[in-house]
């Protein structure tokens, strides 16, 4: 199964904010992101950087090409703008990160 990993950066003093919204996901873009292939979604802090770095498996990489359109993705970005990096769109700022070692 494909492997996607990005970086993205949470402002500072907003790591248990962060921690605590996710630990609460809405229930609806659990489902979503399920439905859209999305598994062993994982998301990983620098607590030195404030970067964030997601690696998740997904049965189809193009499938996420998708989930802008998504209204339950465009209101899961709204709610995580004020405490990390956003564009104009309010998704986050994230970098696509190239994989060079993977030991299954």
């Amino acid at each position: 199964m494909p492997r996607v990993a990005i970086k993205m950066n949470l402002f500072k003093g907003q790591e248990a904010e962060y921690k605590k919204r996710h630990d609460a996901l809405w229930p609806e873009l659990k489902e979503l992101l399920q439905a859209t292939g999305i598994s062993e979604y994982s998301i990983f802090l620098d607590e030195t950087t404030n970067s964030l770095f997601g690696v998740l498996n997904v049965t189809d990489p193009a499938a996420l090409d998708n989930l802008p359109a998504h209204p339950v993705m465009q209101k899961w970005w709204a709610y995580m703008k004020d405490i990390m990096e956003s564009n104009p769109d309010n998704s986050p700022v994230s970098v696509p990160l190239k994989e060079v070692f993977y030991l299954p």
